[in-house]
């Protein structure tokens, strides 16, 4: 009899055959925003699109939901003949060049698509002269002469992106022609206030040119009527149904869909012969001629709405393309197209409160990533852990090593190890069998991770929140930590109580096993990692979890660290390694652990961080809830350190210590820091100094402040109270 439940098992073989939907299964089209060939793509880029998709299309797998995922770089339009004019290269090689860079990156994140296309093809000519071949039959476009910026040094009509200038809307004197990165105004170049081509520097004039529209007028009521539908349907993000619905409200019109450049789409029209599709008109196209490169059956995804639900991620700034321009664009051929059922919308990801900027080299680029040595799935969760999901959010590198430290290490790392590594050493690597499910701690926890559970499946199933899932996996991994703390995992349980040191063990390694499935849109090589140690199959994500998945006798992997220890003081290093020009000035000032600052006289000075609250300090209940937390983290510690385990163990364990430290001692500072300017705590005794003087950290503009305010004492020990905690000045 197999040892592991082949109920809750899955094999995953997407990349064995070609993904076709099957008539009355839940099949699952997922698109991210096909990223601009131009450059190598930026940690906002990744959170904003691919790497988001990459997390639905994972959790639909293991849910047994029949998925396509589908991305490719988009390559035609004026950011390429910029690119290719700046560095001297043809628009194809630039194309070659930069889809291999954006191909590489995602490949090191780990992104599993099911094909990762391209825009520049002949399928792409051929399906966007089809489509607008139908859109032009059913009376969906008009001509229009449009003026047009006229670059007299270089002979040549000036596309949108050829053209920067002051914004008329907000004054951003940095503005493309055809939108501005300051205020997301869609724009047209004559619109700039003092225009300038961005190839010679000159000054534009203005000229006519004839172009084709799409009359978005006439197709308001029945792409309205769509939106409504489907925004409801679908469960839309709030911020994608804010911004279309901005758009309707404002009225369509018609929308220019061609442009006077080389590098595109041609015009299948006599007349226009000379000009190319603009690029938001075909780029969307490129999801279905992407697909008809993956299959010749392509149809079957796309033109199939009653058995095929799309699900598109973007960033923001690319909603009303795929809201109104597309669906108007489909629904205006007569034909029966997939239309989008869900989109996933995020705001944007800065760096160290600046924006990310491609043009301007500021913020973490793909081969960056891979240059740090740092594991891909440290990057993935710091990224998804920060996905905005309603409002900006920021990388920040403490954090993100903290992220590491006292996240990924001291809580799911732990988990993993200790169980294993307890399994190994005191049975042999063979899974015990558990007593009885019925105890109240099984029962509870049991109870506790089928809550977690439904509520992970809940956010995840229509992305509500990715986000909170990854949260919720993280909490299923603490219950696990608190189920070994409350039952005494240790040898004396394993030696005078045997019959519940096997229950506990048992049922640690199943709900091991449901992590590793519930982890796996986050985190693929950890789920992969955790799989190889159990030596068990890929777990499917269940509904419900009754901690029976592995059976007595089964036969585990070697134990394993998920994760290591990373030096905090490498946050300044890589900082200043990648940050180009934006530094964020407060995390910049950080100094690392234990170092020391010079006051008067060559005194130094060090942050004592708190265990409890010095006498005279009144416990909010804020406190009180963290003074329980320091003690539960310093239970953590000794019991480790009793267990005589050392490693990354220990030092994970000791890092979310600290962390509850440092949160501790500055809530009692915020405290201090709201008396009166005057009234300072009292002075401690020398004896009453806290026990965590060997755990230090250092505030450095606080700390200075402090030391320099305060009179020198030789000779002597002095208690100084900064705003964040007790310094002590020798």
């Amino acid at each position: 009899m197999t040892t592991v439940d082949q109920s809750v098992t899955i094999k995953l073989d997407h990349h064995s055959r070609k993904v076709l939907p099957i008539k009355g299964a839940k099949n699952v089209l997922i698109t991210s925003a096909l990223p601009y060939v131009n450059n190598i793509p930026h940690l906002g880029n990744i959170i904003g699109c691919v790497l988001s998709a990459d997390v639905y299309a994972r959790y639909c797998r293991l849910r047994g939901y029949n998925t396509l995922y589908i991305c490719g770089t988009d390559e035609y339009g004026t950011a390429t003949e910029t690119k290719a004019l700046q560095e001297g290269l043809t628009c194809q090689q630039i194309c070659d060049k930069y889809h291999k860079h954006h191909k590489d990156t995602y490949d090191w994140f780990d992104v599993d698509f099911d094909f990762f296309g391209r825009t520049s093809t002949p399928a792409q000519t051929k399906i966007t002269q089809d489509i607008f071949n139908k859109l032009d039959k059913n009376g969906k476009t008009e001509h229009q002469t449009v003026t047009q910026l006229y670059c007299e040094q270089h002979q040549s009509f000036l596309a949108d992106r050829f053209v920067h200038g002051t914004c008329p809307n907000c004054a951003y004197d940095d503005a493309g022609g055809d939108q501005c990165d300051q205020c997301g105004k869609l724009l047209n170049a004559t619109d700039l206030i003092n225009p300038k081509c961005k190839l010679d520097g000159a000054k534009p004039v203005i000229r006519d040119s004839r172009h084709i529209f799409l009359n978005l007028t006439d197709a308001q009521e029945n792409l309205e009527e769509w939106v409504n539908e489907s925004s409801v349907k679908g469960k839309w993000s709030s911020n994608s149904i804010n911004i279309t619905k901005s758009w309707l409200k404002e009225g369509l019109k018609p929308r220019c869909i061609t442009r006077d450049l080389k590098w595109g789409v041609k015009v299948p029209k006599d007349e226009f012969k000379d000009k190319v599709f603009y690029v938001w008109f075909d780029a969307p196209i490129g999801y279905l001629s992407i697909t008809a490169a993956y299959t010749p059956e392509w149809e079957k995804w796309w033109k199939n709405p009653d058995e095929v639900k799309l699900y598109q991620f973007m960033g923001k700034d690319n909603v009303p393309f795929h809201t109104v321009l597309f669906p108007s664009s489909l629904i205006g051929t007569g034909e029966d197209y997939t239309l989008l059922h869900h989109l996933s919308t995020t705001e944007y990801l800065q760096y160290e409160t600046a924006k990310f900027s491609k043009s301007k080299g500021v913020g973490v680029f793909g081969n960056n990533v891979s240059e740090s040595k740092i594991p891909v799935d440290v990057w993935r969760y710091y990224l998804l852990c920060s996905r905005p999901e309603t409002a900006d959010s920021q990388f920040v590198w403490t954090p993100f090593l903290a992220a590491n430290n006292s996240e990924l290490l001291a809580n799911l790392g732990n988990f993993v190890n200790r169980v294993m590594k307890f399994a190994t050493s005191k049975y042999a690597g063979i899974v015990p069998a558990a007593a009885s499910l019925e105890g109240e701690a099984e029962k509870k926890l049991i109870a506790d991770v089928n809550a977690l559970l439904t509520q992970y499946v809940e956010n995840v199933e229509e992305c509500k929140s990715l986000r909170a899932g990854l949260r919720i996996v993280m909490e299923i991994s603490s219950l696990g930590n608190g189920y070994l703390q409350d039952n005494k995992t240790d040898n004396n349980l394993f030696t005078n109580h045997r019959e519940r040191c096997n229950t506990v063990i048992n049922v640690a390694l199943n709900l091991i096993y449901l992590v590793s499935a519930i982890v796996y849109p986050y985190l693929p090589s950890t789920s992969a990692n955790i799989q190889r140690q159990l030596n068990a199959p890929c777990r499917r994500i269940s509904d419900t979890w009754t901690a029976k998945d592995i059976r007595a006798d089964h036969k585990l992997g070697k134990p394993d660290y998920l994760f290591t220890h990373i030096d905090p003081k490498r946050a300044d290093e890589l900082r200043s390694k990648y940050s180009g020009s934006a530094q964020n000035p407060t995390t910049g000032a950080n100094a690392a652990p234990g170092a020391a600052a010079k006051g008067k006289k060559g005194a130094s000075a060090k942050v004592v961080l708190l265990s409890e609250a010095p006498a005279g300090v009144v416990k909010t209940p804020e406190i009180v809830a963290l003074e329980a937390a320091v003690k539960a983290a310093g239970e953590v510690v000794r019991t480790l350190k009793t267990d005589k385990v050392v490693g990354d163990a220990l030092q994970a364990a000791l890092a979310d210590l600290v962390s509850k430290k440092e949160a501790l001692t500055t809530a009692i500072a915020q405290i201090g820091s709201s008396e009166k300017e005057n009234a300072k705590p009292a002075t401690p005794a020398k004896k009453a100094a806290p026990v965590a003087a060997k755990v230090e950290t250092l505030v450095v503009a606080e700390v200075k402040k402090a030391v320099d305010a305060a009179p020198a004492s030789e000779g002597s020990v002095q208690y100084l109270w900064s705003g964040w905690g007790w310094i002590i000045r020798e």
